[in-house]
């Protein structure tokens, strides 16, 4: 039986996969909040903010049911609504039903929101590149990989 104080054996939490892991939730709250800043800064909208719209912009039509946009994102349904309704507002993305089916709702983006995300991604490369440097393509392939696994593939 082995003494679990032996410092030979590595414990769990001290393993690679952790440590990365780890360190990746300290990388992403990092740029959050760098990002936050710099996008509300020049464009008054928030990372979170960016990443929906950039998602409903790249969307086939620039629309995206409501509950493939909270899946998309990481949010429950009620958590993209939440999310949705601001932008609603100042008017960066509109609602639209379904003519067959009044039960599935979808977000649509709006030209001002689609000139926005087009705007603030500028925004992001800069600050995206600030804080990266200038990775080689390969640590930047492997690393999107690994992210990738993370997140269910997508």
């Amino acid at each position: 039986m082995s003494d679990v104080n032996d410092s030979t054996q590595q414990a769990p939490f001290d393993s690679p996969t952790s440590e990365f892991c780890l360190r990746m939730a300290r990388a992403w709250a990092a740029l959050s909040r760098r990002l936050d800043s710099a996008l509300g800064g020049h464009h008054g909208i928030s990372f979170a903010d960016y990443q929906l719209l950039l998602s409903l912009q790249r969307a086939p039509g620039g629309k995206l049911r409501r509950v493939d946009l909270a899946e998309k994102l990481g949010l429950t349904a009620s958590g993209v609504t939440r999310s949705l309704l601001p932008l609603e507002k100042i008017g960066l993305v509109a609602r639209q039903s379904d003519p067959r089916d009044a039960r599935v709702g979808y977000a649509i983006i709006t030209p001002t929101g689609s000139e926005l995300v087009t705007n603030a991604s500028v925004v992001v490369h800069n600050v995206s590149r600030m804080l990266l440097g200038a990775p080689s393509r390969e640590q930047v392939e492997s690393t999107s990989t690994l992210l990738a696994q993370l997140a269910g593939g997508q």
